[in-house]
């Protein structure tokens, strides 16, 4: 389905789907499924997703499979949240579910979930080129963003949310004053490890976001308690409603659909946290969230334009690395990939793509301490942020890294890799050549896959005029040993009548 795109939302209140066709550089959306599946909701104590939350998601997601069945991989990219962030068994439920969806699932860090409803949001304002406090209540964390032209300024998730808020300060959807006071109160306590900062940064426009500011803003304008958009003292009075209600179900408001009312009440108390926290008198709604963004971010890779190339860049540059000696070891690295996968030998193929970046990063652990260093650079790809890639992406980054130098029996944690044991071959083999850091270039060795493991051809004497090099080879070959693999290393026969 040429130019036109999918984005899915596994939020932790609701799974949504957006399909957008692309015209001119610019996303319009036409179609979209939204399945209310709570997934948060069955989240326990101990962080531990239930049986029946993930049902629930599983025949969202195979819903969803049956509008999708005719995409092309690269045309659909699905992301999920802080549930499936922070859920132990989040693994074994990404694996039906991407069975059921019949595509990746991506889970995304806080702050890349920012990034992306702010980039969803910027296409949507009137005027993105004003400074804008961006809020995003959603069922398991909040996303704070103050951004300008289209780039953003601060960038933040908070550990609330509507669905949590609601089953844990709300039980059995009774209301009193007791539950409202405890929820805003550790509401404004999250608040307050990020106000100072965008209060010193500032804005000129407050800007609310998905499912519970549109709900809030529509509960506000139909039942008369707001003139368009939320307000303080909508805010106040929806709040009295909501308390001499007693309970959710007693509540009946325009605008108040059914499947929110199990969630609003938590909702309505992060709120008004907000306004107080921020002293806001008055915030607008946006139609763009996580999914237009996602979209829009998916626009960038499909017209080759990937955010991870640039903050690949912003890496380098950041950690001080050797720029021409790790685009050196890539280029040898990729070209040892292609002749053992001839897919790998085109740009886009994504495992030359995360070999090529795993290249031009595995020193930047350096910028630490040079002991160790690739221990230092594993951690720094695991653990920062860093835009558009999403925690697989940067798990698989940093277990490349790592494996890029040292033992090799660190690894037999790792199961199965697949891919990655041919990745971390032609890493590691690319170091061991280029380790004198001269401009060699590609050396003429040919690459290929054994029954057992791997065989390296050498050019005729190669080696002996290299004998660090040949050292180093003997040392891997006896790292391969060690988890049960094999590495030879050869020399080509000469041709006939050429000197050895």
């Amino acid at each position: 389905m040429q130019d036109v795109i999918a984005a899915v939302d596994l939020g932790s209140n609701s799974f949504r789907l957006q399909v957008g066709r692309i015209v001119n550089d610019q996303i319009y959306a036409f179609d979209g499924l939204k399945e209310p599946v709570r997934l948060a909701a069955g989240l326990s104590a101990d962080k531990w997703l239930d049986a029946d939350a993930q049902a629930r998601g599983i025949i969202a997601l195979r819903q969803f499979h049956e509008r999708l069945a005719e995409f092309a991989p690269a045309a659909v990219r699905a992301v999920a949240t802080n549930t499936l962030r922070v859920a132990k068994n989040a693994a074994s439920f990404l694996l039906k579910g991407e069975e059921a969806l019949g595509f990746p699932i991506e889970v995304i860090a806080g702050r890349e979930e920012a990034r992306l409803i702010y980039v969803g949001v910027a296409h949507t304002l009137p005027d993105p080129h004003r400074q804008h406090l961006i809020v995003d209540i959603g069922g398991g964390s909040t996303e704070f963003i103050i951004g300008k032209n289209f780039e953003p300024v601060l960038l933040d998730s908070l550990y609330m949310g509507c669905v949590g808020y609601s089953l844990r300060y709300f039980p059995g959807g009774k209301i009193d004053k007791r539950g409202f006071r405890e929820a805003e109160l550790a509401a404004r306590r999250e608040l307050q490890t990020i106000v100072h900062d965008y209060r010193e940064a500032g804005w000129e426009v407050a800007v609310g976001s998905s499912g519970t500011a549109k709900a809030l803003a529509e509960i506000l304008e139909e039942s008369g308690l707001a003139a368009g958009g939320i307000t303080r003292d909508g805010l106040e009075r929806l709040r009295t409603v909501f308390l001499r209600a007693g309970n959710v179900e007693a509540v009946d408001l325009p605008g108040l659909r059914g499947d929110r009312l199990p969630v609003i009440p938590g909702g309505l108390a992060i709120m008004y946290a907000v306004f107080n926290e921020f002293g806001l008198e008055r915030m607008e709604f946006s139609e763009g969230a996580l999914r237009l963004g996602v979209l829009y971010d998916l626009l960038g890779r499909y017209h080759h334009r990937d955010l991870r190339d640039a903050t690949v860049d912003a890496f380098m540059a950041r950690h001080r690395v050797n720029a021409r000696h790790a685009r050196q070891v890539a280029d040898t690295a990729c070209n040892l990939l292609a002749q053992l996968d001839s897919a790998a030998a085109e740009a886009e193929n994504v495992d030359r793509r995360f070999l090529c970046w795993a290249a031009l990063l595995h020193e930047i652990g350096i910028s630490v301490a040079h002991a160790s260093y690739h221990k230092h650079s594993a951690y720094i790809l695991a653990n920062a942020d860093m835009p558009g890639f999403s925690r697989m992406d940067q798990e698989r980054l940093a277990r490349i890294v790592l494996a890029h130098r040292g033992k090799l029996e660190r690894l037999s944690g790792f199961e199965s890799m697949g891919a990655d044991w041919s990745l971390i071959a032609c890493l590691r083999l690319a170091v061991v050549i280029h380790r004198a850091r001269d401009n060699r270039g590609v050396p003429e060795i040919v690459l290929t896959r054994t029954k057992r493991g791997f065989l390296v051809e050498t050019p005729p004497g190669w080696l002996h005029k290299l004998p660090l090099t040949a050292a180093a080879f003997e040392e891997e070959r006896q790292q391969w040993q060690s988890v049960d693999r094999m590495l030879t290393v050869r020399a080509r026969a000469a041709a006939s009548g050429a000197p050895c």
